[in-house]
């Protein structure tokens, strides 16, 4: 849990220390509480820690100042589809609406900006409350999830249940046909008609693929047909950068190489992406020479949203990649896509990124190119927002996924430091490194305390550019 206490959430907090004294006295794991400086850092910790490992990060705050300090991380996850549970304090039941001492409407903030909002005001439905809230938080489209508990909820006695959740059939169904959404044969037979037919296809692949657990299918699709891969800013990582059909991040900040391919392709297959403005800046022109678009995405509402698909798939990438490349092996699909991969070869060589080598001062890149050095493509890097932000993005290196940890959608300077914290937290065995800028890490500086309050071995560089570099 990370979370900073007050007096509409003590009741909670006091039960934690409860929880952790009985298992320490049974020999059992305890639940472990990181108080951080602030509770923005609280939930850039809890989204550091989803991020890196996939599960659901946990945010602890009073009511008031403490639940609207969370509105930035809650809104940064929602944006990044990334899942938090943010457990937020709120004056008694009977004083809601009445201005009492720190009171916010948090359902009416939240509501805006998170994945699902919900207020206890029946201590009886407490429990399955929260169980629901963590499933919301992880399935489907991933996303934070509030939960607003008044104090005299908190402070309620009853009998502990151990099961039940509340019913949200609508909810449900749409989970249900999800994850019942099998790519047929059918479905397969048409995509692999329209990849016949091309000569130069291209995988664009965004944070979805990460988000769904899907890097593995989609490398090992990408690499059965042998299709050069582009990433967004959010799919870094889910592609092996160091790898030969890797055309790297695409996009405004990204290699002119990878937005070449992306002019030159002929067929786009889009993988848990969005078509961002960041990346089709003008939509008619993206992919102008592309004759077919395919869309694989777990959310509906992204299909022909931004960019018509000729043939699109709405269900887990996984299983939806994975059935494509069994069926290409059955039908015995083997393309030659040499010269389109020699084409893509020489784009990287021509417009490889590159900066002035000879200058006497310290390059930033040059800094960046060293730490890649080093880590090989293996530790964990958070960043800030900013120009430091996008030359890591260009000149670091990831293997798999979830070694990147950035905010995209948003780009909420002060995200890189607690970010790294929570990473840290949930591997502690692994290296971490916030790459940072003079301005970013100044946001939640305070969080330099939460490093050395409890010890943890991350590395922060601060690229220094005396202000507001990008803008």
């Amino acid at each position: 849990i990370f979370g900073y206490s007050g007096g509409a959430i003590l009741p909670t907090y006091d039960a934690v220390f409860l929880y952790n004294q009985r298992k320490g006295v049974a020999g059992e794991e305890p639940m472990p509480l990181y108080v951080p400086a602030n509770e923005q850092g609280a939930g850039f910790m809890a989204a550091g820690y989803a991020r890196a490992t996939g599960r659901v990060g946990v945010c602890l705050v009073t009511s008031g100042p403490g639940a609207t300090n969370t509105v930035t991380p809650v809104r940064d996850c929602m944006a990044d589809s990334v899942p938090i549970v943010v457990i937020c304090g709120q004056v008694p039941t009977g004083a809601i609406g009445t201005d009492a001492f720190q009171e916010a409407p948090v359902p009416s903030i939240m509501g805006a900006v998170a994945k699902h909002i919900f207020l206890i005001t029946d201590p009886k439905k407490l429990e399955a409350t929260l169980r629901t809230a963590f499933e919301i938080a992880r399935t489907g489209r991933p996303g934070p999830v509030v939960v607003d508990v008044p104090k005299d909820v908190q402070t309620w006695e009853g009998e502990f249940q151990g099961s039940g959740t509340l019913p949200v059939p609508g909810y449900r169904r749409r989970m249900q046909d999800l994850t019942s959404q099998t790519l047929n044969a059918q479905e397969a037979a048409k995509f692999f008609e329209m990849l016949g037919g091309a000569s130069r296809p291209l995988i664009y692949a965004g944070g979805g693929v990460i988000n769904a657990g899907a890097a593995d299918a989609l490398q090992e699709f990408a690499m059965t047909l042998g299709i050069p891969v582009v990433t967004t800013l959010m799919g870094i990582g889910a592609f092996d950068t160091t790898h030969a059909l890797s055309m790297r991040m695409l996009g405004m900040h990204g290699a002119a190489f990878a937005n070449y391919a992306v002019d030159d392709c002929d067929f786009l297959i889009a993988v848990g992406a969005r078509f961002d403005d960041r990346v089709a800046g003008v939509p008619a022109k993206f992919a102008g020479k592309a004759k077919r678009i395919a869309h694989l995405d777990i959310d509906r509402a992204e299909i022909n949203k931004v960019k018509h698909a000729d043939w699109s798939h709405v269900g887990a990438l996984s299983d939806a990649l994975r059935a494509l490349t069994a069926y290409g092996r059955d039908i015995s699909f083997r393309p030659d896509y040499a010269a389109w991969q020699a084409e893509a070869a020489a784009l990287k060589r021509v417009h490889a990124m590159n900066y002035d080598r000879e200058s006497p001062l310290i390059q930033p890149y040059y800094v960046i190119e060293e730490i890649n050095r080093h880590t090989r493509g293996e530790a964990i890097i958070s960043t800030g927002v900013g120009q430091h932000q996008m030359w890591a993005a260009q000149y670091c290196d990831f293997r798999t996924p979830r070694l990147w940890l950035t905010s995209g959608s948003m780009g909420t300077m002060g995200f890189g430091l607690p970010a790294a914290i929570g990473a840290q937290i949930a591997n502690p065995d692994r290296l971490v490194i916030d790459i940072d800028g003079d301005s970013s890490i100044r946001m939640n500086i305070g969080e330099l305390e939460t490093v050395t309050t409890y010890e943890l071995p991350v590395k922060i560089v601060v690229l220094n550019n005396f202000g507001d570099g990008m803008v």
